[in-house]
């Protein structure tokens, strides 16, 4: 069912300083920062020859990301992404095996601009993990 890691998304409490980290730091590709307001979070891509992190910081109050700090003030892995061909195929099959869809079941757009769901942290080993249509390997 599942593909590629998409990418690793970590929780950050200072974007800038995390961009900074990953492009003077490591020497790495990021992109500008990008508001997404359905999820509560500006997101920066850092890109890797295999894979992505996405560098996630609250976009206000109500953020889940913030909560997340909240709790983790110093941030840390927030969930993994992995690449679905159709993601009602792939929701209906997680559900039928008694996997639990986070929200309504119904998928959003995510920060690619292509439709994602996230599943119960507790039914895969304490790891929040977000399945992300993509019709083509990239």
């Amino acid at each position: 069912m599942i593909g590629r890691l998409n990418h690793v998304a970590i929780a950050v409490p200072d974007l800038n300083a995390a961009v900074a980290s990953y492009r003077d730091v490591l020497g790495a590709k990021v992109s500008a920062p990008h508001d997404v307001p359905d999820h509560g979070v500006t997101v920066v891509f850092v890109e890797l020859p295999n894979t992505k992190i996405e560098l996630l910081y609250p976009l206000g109050d109500n953020s889940p990301i913030k909560n997340f700090l909240d709790k983790n003030p110093s941030g840390g892995i927030h969930h993994l992404s992995y690449e679905v061909k159709n993601i009602y195929e792939a929701r209906d099959q997680l559900q039928a095996q008694g996997r639990r869809i986070l929200g309504d079941g119904e998928p959003k757009i995510g920060a690619h601009g292509t439709p994602v769901l996230f599943l119960h942290p507790k039914d895969f080993n304490g790891t929040l993990i977000e399945i992300e249509e993509v019709k083509a390997s990239s």
